[in-house]
């Protein structure tokens, strides 16, 4: 299967377990923007001032406001459509995620993007579990600013 042309994508449950161990992608650039990031607090009643409030965290050793970590894990969906279609089976489920962490901020006027690895698809009633790795990075970084173990459900037929 070619991993290049994105995104992947798989025909049958054998296509997605010849893709454990591979990674897929990079994603395109998402911009972190001070609108974007406003716009997920208010989503979500998080208005810590890191996040919305520039002129505070100005002096904050930051020296800038950041996105709440759960931005950027909330773009994993996104992200993996473009790296991974399910256009094939009868249908695909967020199933949750496992070992989430932040290593590194991401300051406001950041960019990100994402990589998709596949752990493992393990055969569960109704279908196979598919687990993967996703890693976000940040450009001019070295290290991720998030590290999520996702988990997804797929059916194939009915």
């Amino acid at each position: 299967m070619d991993l290049t042309q994105l995104p992947v994508t798989p025909q049958s449950i054998d296509d997605l377990k010849a893709l454990v161990g591979k990674t897929i992608g990079p994603t395109e650039w998402h911009d972190v923007t001070q609108e974007r990031v406003n716009a997920f607090a208010d989503a979500t009643g998080d208005h810590q001032w890191i996040h919305i409030d520039p002129e505070r965290a100005a002096a904050s050793p930051l020296g800038t406001t950041i996105a709440h970590g759960l931005y950027t894990l909330s773009l994993g969906p996104q992200f993996s459509y473009s790296l991974l279609s399910f256009e094939a089976f009868t249908h695909s489920l967020n199933y949750g995620y496992d070992k989430v962490r932040f290593p590194a901020p991401v300051p406001i006027g950041s960019r990100v993007r994402m990589t998709s690895t596949i752990l493992s698809v393990d055969e569960v009633p109704g279908g196979v579990q598919l687990r993967t790795r996703q890693t976000f990075e940040r450009e001019g970084s070295d290290k991720p600013v998030c590290v999520a173990e996702s988990l997804g459900r797929i059916v194939e037929g009915e």
